[in-house]
């Protein structure tokens, strides 16, 4: 047999022979800043509990969002409502482990993001599932101005088993797919007017304190209630491009209109991304 040894290529690289468990190690390779794919993309999310409201709530917001079309490209994320939590209490019921409910409770994510590109479907927009956004987001872009997706992000049955409740929701899943991305900004659109100390609809809303400027370190040593997943916090903790998010009431015509163009108009939570 003839001896080949010689012919063998050797590549060279600073991981090649390293474990990529070494933070030291990986550190100067993976420590360079990522590049933005699409830093003119604006993610929005809207909350399950605006869309719980029906037309009386998604209609304006509708139109607010048709109106925006000609000065963004948006990614339009949709979360789950009282729906979901009514499944949540079943499958707790039923002992369903949690990378089950997962899967179930994002399904109702997807069916309001299904109604809302429905009403925007005149304006070219379309509903398209986790694959493509990850896949062909920007083609789609490029033959309309917004796309709308579901908000949950795909964990499913690798969800952590240390809850009961799925703790990756749809805010942490808009986060994530805004950061990967490199998006030029996240809204966060929920029916209150930002991030308070305790829930302002609660029994101790009316000694609730509104935050307009917070970060996502200060809120992580907070016991209160929040707008968005707690597990957001986690996440934001090792953003590399979104800076801050703003969390704004979407049943208030034009708050996030204004977020959109870069006002203050309701919480700033600032992660641990820097310029």
């Amino acid at each position: 047999m003839a001896d080949t040894s010689n012919q063998i290529k050797h590549v060279i690289s600073p991981l090649a022979r390293q474990t990529l468990q070494d933070g030291s190690l990986t550190r100067p390779v993976a420590g360079v800043r990522p590049i933005r794919l699409l830093p003119w993309l604006q993610v929005v999310k809207i909350g399950g509990r605006v869309m719980d409201r029906g037309a009386e709530a998604i209609l304006p917001l509708v139109a607010e969002l048709r109106a925006l079309l000609p000065e963004h490209r948006l990614l339009i994320l949709t979360g789950a409502g009282i729906r979901a939590r009514h499944l949540f209490s079943v499958g707790l019921d039923l002992g369903l482990p949690v990378g089950t409910l997962a899967p179930l409770a994002a399904s109702e994510a997807g069916q309001n993001g299904h109604i809302l590109a429905s009403l925007l479907a005149a304006d070219g927009v379309s509903y398209i599932e986790h694959p493509t956004i990850a896949n062909q987001l920007a083609v789609h872009l490029a033959a309309a101005r917004a796309v709308v997706g579901s908000a949950f992000p795909p964990y499913h049955h690798h969800e952590f088993p240390g809850s009961r409740i799925p703790p990756h929701r749809a805010d942490t899943g808009a986060f994530l797919l805004a950061d990967a991305f490199g998006a030029a900004g996240l809204t966060i659109v929920e029916d209150v007017d930002g991030v308070y100390s305790d829930d302002p609809n609660g029994v101790n809303g009316g000694t609730a304190q509104f935050f307009s400027e917070t970060s996502a370190a200060e809120l992580a040593k907070t016991d209160g209630s929040l707008p968005f997943d707690r597990a957001l916090l986690e996440v934001m903790a090792t953003a590399r491009h979104i800076e801050r998010v703003q969390v704004v009431n979407g049943l208030v015509s034009g708050r996030l209109t204004a977020a959109l163009r870069g006002e203050h108009v309701g919480t700033f939570v600032h992660t641990a991304a820097r310029r």
